[in-house]
């Protein structure tokens, strides 16, 4: 995982108030978390003394890509973006998933708007939806989970 992927990360979890985040890439995995204090700033939490032993980790991964999020109590799809989240292509379509559907790596299963660009999210495993966790056209942040995969 690139180290200049993972500030992105830490500056859009401060900018966006999300307090947890926790990524799988290949055989590394990383949980990122935040305390929430009144005016702590990022630059504070980037200078904590665990960072080289962070930067030593992601210097290892190697994989390009986001294989899967997962939390502990399930596997989640969650937002890429800041944005609105849609389940249809148009308002009058079925959406792309429902609980229960299965899906297969590669499925569209929502769409996020982002400055009127409309970015398609797929699922990253097979798997069946057992949850959406977020209403049609409402607003997500980056890191909202948006479906839980069983």
């Amino acid at each position: 995982m690139d180290l200049k992927l993972i500030r992105e990360l830490m500056n859009l979890m401060g900018a966006t108030g999300t307090k947890r985040l926790a990524i799988k890439q290949g055989e590394f995995e990383i949980e990122l978390e935040r305390e929430m204090r009144g005016s702590a700033s990022l630059p504070e939490a980037a200078s904590n003394p665990m960072k080289s032993e962070l930067d030593q980790h992601l210097a290892q991964a190697s994989p390009s890509h986001l294989e899967s999020v997962k939390e502990v109590e399930g596997i989640y799809v969650t937002s890429p973006m800041v944005g609105t989240f849609y389940t249809a292509q148009s308002p009058d379509d079925d959406p792309f998933v429902s609980e229960g559907d299965s899906v297969k790596k590669g499925d569209l299963i929502c769409i996020i708007e982002a400055m009127k660009v409309m970015n398609e999210v797929k699922a990253e495993e097979d798997g069946t939806i057992k949850q959406v966790l977020v209403e049609n056209g409402h607003p997500v942040e980056f890191g909202t989970k948006l479906f839980e995969i069983d």
